[in-house]
């Protein structure tokens, strides 16, 4: 996953080369990617009437930005057990790759690392090694650790057009899409021909790469989207104190990233201080004005406090921005479901999946609606699509445990079709 927005659902208002999935996102919250050059400082900014520590008990957990991208022994031993001489640029196995590759096969090849995509958490880069396995924030941070001791030059990319919408209760999630490109150094040696200037690392199955819409963002950010993500998904567990300290810190270690403000404001919210949720979503909508995420939350929060009038001027000016918001047609659809309208249930469910292809519930009640409608070949496609979908293992599981029952009841011969 790369970044993670969070927006409160309501009834009321919006109704790797070796490709992995996309990481996950939580009410509107989102993160983002960074790159290998020096962080800029953060703007100066008043936190004084958006922080507020004395609502919320100490953190014990340890919130610590220099370790969230940081290489670890382990990390280092594996590294120059796949690669001698790794950090100088010398290969002893004298593979005519240059040293990018190399460190992608030692990471994703299958008899190596055999790393793992699993969204379930956004891990550190040290995290994703220990655990073989990560989101597709956590794989590119790792990926960069690796890339650094080595030295070699690396950009985080935030790519635009890639959102995946999800539900967490009564949150609803849009997560972004983060991969990292990998320079050469200037010391690699060139095989003939090979001006490559950089390799895209993509996370993301299908993947296009070639026509993707990407923005290099610096490694502050990276760092501050990882800290919005544990952020979202304690929130998501409904552990809201130790979410606010880790949306703190994300938007005090880089207040350009308003997602992380965002996310802030969801937490006042849900912990009923419903006046400083308003107070965070105006400044970020103060900032961008178009912010469908804060736009919503804040008429949701202003609805709670009983101003109707903006609240509603706020939702027309969503139903203009956003007319069909995320979800529309697949709650539609699960209504045609209980009315035992099966053929409209899936049209609404293919609209859903027009729009997010890799959603794996989208997959799996278009399978439901083809039970209805007696296509047993389009009910295992979409099983399958499901489970292959999946961002975590509980998921994967269920789906496959679906899938094999339903090829139990298949008649013979269709099973072996």
């Amino acid at each position: 996953m790369g970044t993670i927005q969070v927006t409160q659902a309501t009834p009321a208002l919006h109704p790797a080369r070796r490709a992995l999935r996309r990481g996950a996102a939580l009410l509107f919250v989102l993160a983002m990617t960074g790159c290998a050059t020096a962080p800029e400082a953060p703007p100066a900014v008043d936190t004084h009437a958006l922080i507020h520590d004395e609502l919320f008990p100490p953190s014990r957990d340890v919130i610590d930005p220099a370790q969230v991208i940081a290489m670890t022994p382990r990390m280092r031993e594996f590294l120059h057990s796949r690669i001698p001489n790794a950090n100088n640029g010398v290969s002893l196995t004298m593979d005519a790759r240059d040293m990018r590759h190399l460190l992608l096969d030692a990471l994703y090849n299958r008899n190596e690392l055999q790393l793992e995509y699993d969204a379930e958490s956004t891990r550190t880069a040290a995290e994703a090694f220990d655990a073989k396995a990560g989101n597709c924030l956590s794989l590119a941070m790792m990926t960069a650790a690796f890339a650094r001791e080595m030295g070699l030059p690396f950009v985080f990319r935030q790519i635009y057009d890639e959102e995946q919408w999800s539900r967490v209760g009564d949150l609803q999630v849009v997560s972004g899409h983060v991969n990292i490109a990998l320079g050469r150094r200037k010391t690699d040696f060139r095989v003939l021909g090979n001006d490559e200037p950089s390799l895209v690392v993509d996370f993301l199955p299908g993947a296009q790469i070639s026509r993707q819409r990407a923005m290099p963002v610096d490694e502050r950010a990276i760092v501050a989207m990882y800290m919005n993500n544990r952020a979202a998904e304690l929130m998501s567990q409904a552990q809201i104190d130790r979410a606010y300290w880790w949306a703190r810190a994300a938007w005090l270690h880089d207040p350009r990233l308003l997602t992380a403000l965002n996310t802030l404001g969801v937490i006042y919210r849900r912990h009923g201080d419903t006046a400083l949720a308003e107070r965070a979503f105006r400044y970020v909508l103060a900032h961008e004005p178009a912010n469908v995420q804060s736009m919503s939350n804040l008429a949701q929060a202003l609805r709670f406090q009983g101003q109707f009038a903006e609240a509603q001027q706020l939702e027309a000016q969503l139903a203009l921005l956003q007319p069909y918001p995320p979800f529309k047609f697949f709650d539609l659809g699960i209504a045609a479901m209980k009315a035992g309208e099966y053929a409209k249930a899936r049209d609404l469910f293919a609209k859903e999946i027009d729009r997010s292809a890799y959603y794996h519930e989208f997959h799996f009640w278009m399978a439901l609606a083809n039970v209805g409608l007696g296509k047993w070949d389009v009910v295992r496609t979409e099983l399958a699509k499901a489970q292959e979908f999946s961002v975590t293992g509980p998921q994967r599981q269920l789906y496959a445990a679906k899938l094999e029952s339903l090829k139990a009841r298949m008649q013979p011969a269709k099973v072996l079709r």
